[in-house]
């Protein structure tokens, strides 16, 4: 499998890269953009993305709304607009990344988009579901050499398998993502089983871009040793916007953060069991138990069962050597609780 960096992180061998996608999450506030930035970072992602759509080059007043969510734009065209921020504004977004150490990531939805974000130095580049077929602003992207990080949402296996070989002649690193177009996305349309069918079939680094709007899934995805995961974040369940109900809240991040790092913490320290078994000697005597007296014992009583009971600390004879007490004949009085051996009987 290729490996490749973005920034200081090594895709396919430094554990999970996780990117807090903010979309349109912002609803056209620059302010807010700026707010999402340092929340992001404070939360732990490595990366935020955003989309940078430029409405005259993606666009025409023919294109319908996915979900009709807007009482002020008439039209998706209106929307894109009122997203569009100058590339003075990205330049600031993106330099407000640098200053607190996380990477900027944005989508691009033309080749317009393409230049402008490649012009800001953006390390690598995120394709929409949407955009796989996009042959001309792929050759665009992956003429710039940087990776390419592909979703899969809408696409068949012929698809992908197309764009991937269309893209490999240009000798660019690639990821794929695990995606399913739906907002939210339910589990049983996730599809975390296409995971391990990707590094199988296109050996190639695999990540999952989750819709779901709950921490389980990306939880569930690191288990399987995911290389990257993308997830929509808002900063209210109850603000404005088409991606909220497939977001997880800035708190739900930082609690998904926590809990990737926590699960390869797991899968990079494999534990044998024979030496922790040593290591965990001191406790077992304080938690096991011994063979004891079960009442007060006189020398010369032959043992039976009713003679003894297990207690603790485990720092004498264990339950397992019980049978080779019974019948025996002890060599002096026992009391009550006291611990046996073998130098007790004849």
């Amino acid at each position: 499998m290729n490996s490749f960096k973005i920034h200081n992180h090594t895709i396919g061998s430094d554990g999970c890269f996780i990117i807090a996608e903010i979309g349109q999450g912002h609803d056209g506030s620059l302010g807010t953009a700026h707010a999402y930035i340092d929340a992001v970072a404070k939360a732990g992602a490595n990366a935020i993305k955003f989309q940078t759509h430029i409405a005259s080059a993606e666009s025409t007043p023919l294109e319908q709304f996915r979900i009709n969510f807007s009482k002020q734009d008439n039209t998706r065209y209106e929307y894109w607009r009122r997203m569009e921020f100058t590339p003075s504004q990205w330049e600031g977004l993106y330099d407000h990344c640098r200053e607190v150490g996380i990477v900027f990531l944005s989508s691009p939805f033309s080749e317009q988009a393409v230049e402008l974000l490649d012009n800001l130095g953006m390390e690598a580049w995120k394709i929409a579901s949407g955009e796989i077929t996009n042959l001309p602003m792929l050759q665009k992207i992956a003429l710039t050499g940087k990776p390419i990080l592909v979703s899969t949402g809408m696409s068949d296996m012929e698809e992908i398998q197309n764009t991937l070989t269309y893209l490999s002649q240009y000798e660019v690193p690639l990821l794929l993502f695990q995606t399913t177009t739906a907002y939210p996305c339910p589990p049983e349309k996730i599809g975390l089983n296409n995971i391990e069918a990707y590094r199988n079939t296109f050996g190639i680094p695999v990540g999952l871009s989750d819709h779901s709007g709950t921490v389980f899934t990306g939880l569930a995805a690191a288990t399987l040793g995911i290389d990257m995961l993308e997830t929509h974040v808002t900063f209210s369940k109850d603000m404005f916007g088409p991606d909220v109900t497939a977001s997880i809240t800035i708190s739900e991040l930082a609690y998904l953060v926590e809990g990737i790092r926590y699960i390869e913490t797991i899968q990079n320290n494999p534990v044998n069991k024979n030496d922790i078994s040593e290591e965990l000697k001191p406790l077992k005597a304080l938690f096991a138990k011994s063979i004891v007296a079960n009442h007060n014992l006189e020398s010369g009583h032959i043992l039976t069962a009713e003679d003894l009971a297990f207690k603790k600390p485990g720092t004498g004879l264990a339950p397992e050597n019980v049978m080779s007490l019974l019948g025996r004949q002890l060599n002096k009085n026992i009391e009550t609780d006291r611990q046996l051996s073998y130098e007790d009987i004849d």
